[in-house]
């Protein structure tokens, strides 16, 4: 603040001297006869010279003091530099230096920060994986007792000391989340993939014999968008193991699906699936896999499912949502360029004001990967 504040009483004394000088020359002239040969003197454009000098390099001093935040780089938090050298670091990273280095300017060795959402901020911007960090996860003080250990992944409730709230701004309780967000209600969670609504439901029952009629298995799967994890928990009760990719975006999502006995993934919709090839039996898109993916990127998407499915694997779109129009020209080609076996294939619209509003549809879509030969 002081070194600014000199250099604007530099800069205007300069420019105050500069005016004066001007102001002498001009009177000068005035009150003598004008002369087509007559010059300035050399001494006065020597002085002019030196003002306007001392002017411009008090203007750039300023320009470069008043605002450090701008012009001056933070120091690289130590960790990063030594990470940086024996691991490389997603390229999209460093597109965002600020949240990059926020991320990993902490004290090593001790408490890691509650930053759940800083981290999540940069993962969704396509800085994953994190860089590690050398500190200690937050932990809920008290451990989850042997009454609250259960097979059950349908509970009737969560003890609210399972989670470390401090991350979390909306609640503070799982009785906030049930009534602010979806997915926490296990009432609600315990009624889904039973009993059909209408065609574009599928319960586990059907997806299961459909599986039996092919002379298929279904033992490994993944739910991609999971929320808290209910398809997971449902197959669980038949003896399939299926991970769930999930983001918290605000709520303890991974978390609840830890708590139910099930395998959270914290992994982006952008990001290559974390499973080896041709392994899985199953690939679930859920209500989060819908229009608002650009079409490269869901492109790409489809692709990655076909890497990590085995031959005979099944893709359930469950409920994608998208224009009537899109769906028609954009959607169903680049689905069906997949040249998978159609199982099922239900379309209705999407009733709710948006969906009124855009002329959506729903789309519910079980498709069978060919067996290479």
């Amino acid at each position: 603040m002081g070194v600014g504040m000199g250099l604007n009483l530099l800069l205007l004394l300069a420019m105050v001297a500069t005016n004066i000088l001007s102001l002498y020359h001009l009177s000068s002239s005035l009150n003598k006869p004008v002369k087509s040969s007559q010059q300035v003197p050399d001494h006065l454009i020597h002085q002019l010279n030196t003002i306007r000098a001392t002017i411009n390099h008090l203007t750039h001093l300023r320009s470069t003091t008043s605002d450090p935040d701008v012009t001056s780089k933070p120091p690289i938090p130590s960790d990063l530099l030594l990470y940086a050298h024996i691991s490389p670091i997603a390229s999209a990273c460093h597109d965002h230096p600020e949240l990059l280095h926020r991320y990993m300017n902490y004290t090593p060795f001790s408490l890691c920060p509650f930053d759940t959402a800083l981290s999540e901020s940069l993962i969704l911007r396509g800085c994953h994986p994190l860089p590690r960090r050398r500190c200690f996860t937050p932990t809920p003080s008290k451990p989850i007792s042997s009454s609250h250990k259960t097979n059950n992944p349908f509970p009737s409730s969560f003890p609210d000391t399972a989670v470390s709230w401090a991350s979390y701004v909306n609640c503070k309780s799982f009785q906030c989340l049930v009534s602010k967000y979806d997915g926490f209600d296990m009432k609600v969670e315990s009624s889904k993939f039973v009993n059909p609504k209408s065609d574009l439901d599928l319960p586990i029952s059907q997806l299961l014999q459909i599986a039996k009629s092919s002379s298929s298995v279904i033992r490994l799967g993944l739910d991609v968008g999971a929320g808290t994890g209910t398809f997971a928990a449902r197959m669980k009760l038949h003896n399939v193991t299926v991970l769930s990719t999930s983001m918290n975006l605000g709520a303890p999502y991974n978390e609840v699906i830890a708590l139910r006995g099930i395998i959270p993934l914290h992994v982006p919709l952008q990001q290559r699936f974390p499973i080896f090839d041709g392994i899985v039996d199953l690939v679930r898109f859920s209500h989060a896999v819908n229009r608002w993916i650009p079409t490269t990127s869901m492109d790409f998407l489809f692709y990655d499912v076909d890497r990590v499915l085995r031959s005979g694997g099944y893709l359930w779109l469950d409920h994608f949502f998208s224009k009537r129009l899109d769906l028609e020209f954009t959607y169903s080609p680049m689905i069906k360029k997949l040249g998978y076996k159609i199982v099922k294939w239900a379309t209705d619209s999407k009733n709710d004001s948006s969906g009124i509003k855009n002329d959506e549809v729903y789309l519910t879509a079980l498709l069978q990967k060919p067996v290479l030969k």
